[in-house]
């Protein structure tokens, strides 16, 4: 599955379905179908992703021994993962644009 999110204040983002729907569960919306983000929900939505990318940021650093190169996280952060749509939102709720999206 696929998540295409739009917006007339910004251009596409595109979303594998595991990440999401990781997304959009952090940002309290249904997955699996098609949904909307409206500008007045936009704030709570990036302060839930801020959180959650730090959060994510503190495990993946702890994880990390300096000593032990090996105990490096593996794979794409939260934080690179979400940031295209963080930008999204912060655009669509400058223009007061809802996002919009389907699966």
């Amino acid at each position: 599955m696929i998540y295409k999110f739009k917006s007339k204040a910004a251009g596409d983002v595109i979303m594998l379905g595991p990440n999401g729907d990781r997304v959009l569960g952090l940002i309290g919306k249904p997955t699996g179908g098609p949904g909307i983000l409206e500008p007045q929900d936009m704030p709570a939505a990036v302060a839930a992703l801020q959180a959650a990318i730090e959060a994510d940021d503190a495990v993946r650093a702890a994880a990390v021994d300096e000593q032990d190169p090996a105990t490096r996280p593996e794979g794409i952060s939260l934080r690179q993962r979400a940031w295209p749509l963080v930008e999204m939102i912060r655009r669509a709720q400058a223009a007061d644009e809802p996002i919009v999206w389907g699966a």
